[in-house]
């Protein structure tokens, strides 16, 4: 039996992966990591969430720990979130709070206490692939992690369980039910925990960089109105532009930041035949250069597959079928059936 240190984050499934831990024997203990202390309305950070983890850890007999990582979440998630955005670039902070906070600050506290392994309430499933270890699905398509975990290597894998990856949700709330946890029917966290509802992305980011209004065109290059700030627009958008005159759906193709100029067309103006990706990273070997693959650069996003051509760290995703432009700064993952192979940032 392992020393394992389950991380809780208060809610449902991080809960029933420590109970799972403990009946099957291991040294459980109990940790919360305190990541972001402003305003926040997405049910995580949240002194209640603390609240929570901890009448969990004492129904279930083990010890119970806060970790306060808010600067190293400031540094290496917050800033980094707003600095993208003000480059142009759309980024998932929920994959770099994984890469930087959950899955290396977390395993260098676990070394430094001693623990054999972490765990978390993720629903994705660790799979060998011979003799060597791998993300892969989880059972539960519709809450399926297995996307913003696609960083993890083999020294993040060997210390790693995944307790509930082999479950469905509906799994989870039973036996959190059965047992009389408090967090049973606690609803999902939703949402970027340190953006509010309330002000959303756009008070967020105004709060801290300037926010520039731009032009919309369409495709002939005739004005048809404006928008508040170019940082907050997406290539492939069609909600949120309000712009008169047009007829049928109409989506962003193309976002000039020289000229702050957004170009809106129809469906067929938002398709690429390729795309190219930097910052890659593998579970084990990279895959060759000329290789077929099936990305996702989506959380429940659809697979799409294409061949790649480049390095260990770099290269271009050329598609079966032309697919909707991705986001530069959006991951795009690449998968082998059910297993995660790696993944890397769109530029």
């Amino acid at each position: 039996m392992a020393d394992v240190l389950v991380a809780m984050s208060g809610g449902v499934d991080s809960s029933v992966a420590a109970a799972l831990l403990v009946d099957a024997g291991h040294n459980v203990t109990g940790v919360t990591l305190k990541l972001w202390g402003g305003e926040s309305d997405s049910g995580c950070c949240s002194v209640s969430d603390v609240d929570d983890a901890r009448w969990v850890a004492t129904a279930l007999g083990i010890d119970h720990h806060v970790f306060n990582l808010g600067n190293e979440f400031n540094e290496h998630v917050v800033d980094r979130y707003v600095s993208d955005y003000a480059a142009g670039l759309n980024p998932n902070p929920c994959i770099e709070c994984n890469r930087h906070i959950k899955f290396q600050k977390l395993l260098d506290r676990a070394d430094l206490l001693g623990f054999d392994q972490i765990a978390t309430g993720h629903h994705a499933a660790l799979v060998d692939h011979e003799g060597e270890l791998f993300l892969a699905r989880g059972a539960d398509a519709a809450k399926d992690q297995s996307y913003v975990l696609h960083m993890l290597g083999q020294h993040q894998l060997r210390r790693l369980q995944l307790p509930v990856g082999h479950m469905t949700k509906d799994d989870v709330r039973s036996i959190a039910e059965e047992r009389g946890l408090v967090t049973a029917a606690k609803p999902d966290s939703q949402d970027v925990c340190f953006i509010h509802s309330k002000g959303g992305r756009e008070t967020f980011l105004g709060d801290r960089i300037p926010l520039t209004p731009a032009r919309v065109v369409n495709d002939v290059g005739t004005e048809v109105g404006s928008v508040t700030s170019v940082e907050l627009i997406t290539v492939g958008q069609r909600r949120g532009l309000d712009v008169g005159g047009n007829t049928g759906r109409q989506y962003v193709t193309d976002i000039d930041r020289t000229t702050n100029t957004i170009t809106l067309g129809d469906r067929a103006g938002t398709l690429r035949p390729s795309v190219d990706v930097g910052g890659l990273t593998w579970a084990a070997a990279s895959i060759d250069s000329g290789s077929t693959v099936t990305a996702q650069f989506s959380a429940h996003g659809t697979p799409a597959t294409g061949s790649f051509t480049g390095t260990d760290r770099e290269g271009t995703v050329v598609w079966d079928d032309p697919q909707i432009a991705i986001a530069p700064g959006q991951s795009i993952v690449f998968y082998q059936g059910e297993r995660v192979l790696g993944g890397g940032i769109v530029r």
